[in-house]
Order: structure tokens, then C-alpha cells, then sequence
């Protein structure tokens, strides 16, 4: 098999007007004969009229290039239930051209969400992590809860490293959270490496680093981890409960353990209300 970069150098002109064939592969066939077939994929976001003619023009220009057959598979992950498109062609003159290509629906994956659960393909995970960034463009509490479920899925589906981190990074660029939330996110990954049950996603170096309080780690200063800790809590339960009584801001300004703290923030993911998470602290802080 060829490897990508090595067919993006037979692509040096690849684009066609202001289109670019985003990835191309060169695949051998298992026959018992020499042949080789040219797999064209295409990813497409959002509801486009010229897509099928897109789709005819990309792959009659690679067989012109390299006369050899090409197979274009179609991705579509809009939102529109209803395009499908799957052929481009037209006839003039007693003359006529057509191309139908194969078309998968994410969508259409909706429907079987436990199947994907449970398959140990890693593109299930990333059919399940658009899904869900779909689903809650309006929801960011609901999309820090999914996002989490993901991420700690990996773990238990036996991947080897390298696709965990390629999969971690995959669902953090495409799950987009508020900066609070994208805060809170990063400490409750940090308590699941503490635990090591997220041992391969991620150091608790590299969060610090992310967060701007490395150099604190560095010179030994613990306060400065705690007191980053209950602004993220704070922040975060503003954003999910509006203004925060002085009795919650002033028990965890009284807290001075960090992985309290973080434990706290996680409690505060699935808390439903301001005084629920008061009697959360006031477990943790008996008398007060």
C-alpha cells in the first residue's frame, strides 16, 4: 500500500478551480493478480448542490491522470435527513455519461447508537463524537457530559496508545466547549490519569502546561493549583446555575486539598441544583 504522502506528490495539481481532493489512497487488491485501484473519499458537512458533479469530476480527473480505476465513496455528515445524493450524469446528443457512487449517512447511525457502543472500530468512536457535536450546538452542559462519556469509553475498548491519543485528540478538536466548561473538562481528565484509568490520553503535565500554571508546578507552589481549582468550580457552576451563594464560594475557599477540589468538580458535572451541591460540601465539611 502507498502511503498518502506519497500520493499527495503524485497530486501536486490536485486542485480543480477552487477544489481540492482532500485525501487520496493507492490500495492493492488481494486477487493473486498485480493490479492497483485509486480509493477516492470524500467528506462533505453541510447540504451542497454540486456535490455529485464535484464527486463525477474528482474521479473521472484521476482516472484521467492515471488511468487506472478509482472507486469514489461518498461521507455524508450534514444534517439534512433527506439528501442523499449518489449519482451524477446527463445525455445529449445520443451521448451519455453517469458516475453512482456509494454514499453512507452518518445520521442514519443515530438509530443504532448501542451498535456503535459497542463496536471496537475506531470510526464508531468518531461517528458517536459528530453525533453528539451536532446534538448539542445549543447544549454545552450536555456536550461536556458526552464528551467526557467518550473519552473515558476509550480506555475500555483495548486500543492500542497511539489510537487512544489519536482518538482523545480527535474528540477534543471536534467537541468544542466554552472556556469554563473546556476548563472543567481538563481537571476531571486529570483526576481519571490520577487514577490511572486514563493513563494513555494525556499527562497531568501537559494540562498544566495548557492551563497556564506550569511554572507554579515548577517552583513546588500547591496554592496556586488550589486556588486555579474552585475559580474552575465556581466558574463552572455559574455557568450552569447562574449567581453562586457567598456560603458555597466562601466552604471552598476554605478547602486547601487539591484533589478535594477536583473530586468537587466532578460532583458538580452531575449535581442538579445550587443547594444539591451544598449538601455535597457539607459532606465534605461536616459543621459547616
Amino acid at each position: 500500500m502507498r502511503s498518502v504522502k506519497e500520493l499527495q506528490q503524485l497530486e501536486p495539481d490536485a486542485e480543480i478551480g477552487k477544489l481540492l481532493v482532500d485525501k487520496v489512497a493507492k490500495v492493492w487488491l488481494l486477487e493473486g493478480t498485480e493490479a492497483w485501484v485509486l480509493v477516492h473519499v470524500e467528506v462533505q458537512g453541510r447540504y451542497d448542490t454540486e456535490f455529485a458533479k464535484r464527486m463525477y469530476t474528482y474521479n473521472y480527473r484521476l482516472f484521467d491522470r492515471h488511468q487506472q480505476r478509482v472507486i469514489s465513496l461518498a461521507i455524508l455528515a450534514d444534517e439534512r435527513a433527506n439528501w442523499r445524493p449518489s449519482s451524477y450524469g446527463y445525455e445529449l446528443g445520443g451521448c451519455r455519461v453517469s458516475l453512482e457512487f456509494p454514499a453512507a449517512k452518518i445520521l442514519d447511525y443515530e438509530a443504532q447508537w448501542e451498535s456503535l457502543a459497542q463496536n471496537t472500530n475506531p470510526f464508531a468512536v468518531v461517528v458517536m463524537a459528530h453525533l453528539k457535536t451536532k446534538a448539542t450546538q445549543q447544549n454545552p452542559e450536555s456536550r461536556l457530559q458526552w464528551k467526557l462519556s467518550l473519552v473515558r469509553s476509550l480506555y475500555d475498548r483495548g486500543y492500542r496508545r497511539d489510537d487512544v491519543l489519536q482518538l482523545f485528540r480527535f474528540i477534543d478538536w471536534i467537541m468544542v466547549l466554552p472556556e469554563a466548561l473546556a476548563r472543567g473538562f481538563k481537571e476531571v481528565v486529570r483526576s481519571y490519569e490520577e487514577a490511572d484509568r486514563m493513563r494513555y490520553v494525556t499527562s497531568i503535565e501537559r494540562l498544566a502546561i495548557e492551563e497556564g500554571i506550569q511554572q507554579g508546578i515548577e517552583q513546588g507552589i500547591e496554592q496556586g493549583i488550589v486556588q486555579a481549582s474552585r475559580n474552575y468550580i465556581i466558574q463552572f457552576l455559574q455557568i450552569r446555575f447562574g449567581e453562586v451563594p457567598t456560603s458555597i464560594v466562601d466552604a471552598l475557599n476554605g478547602i486547601n486539598d487539591a484533589a478535594v477540589l477536583r473530586s468537587l468538580f466532578t460532583r458538580a458535572i452531575a449535581i442538579n441544583s445550587l443547594a444539591e451541591f451544598q449538601q455535597v460540601l457539607d459532606e465534605v465539611i461536616p459543621g459547616e
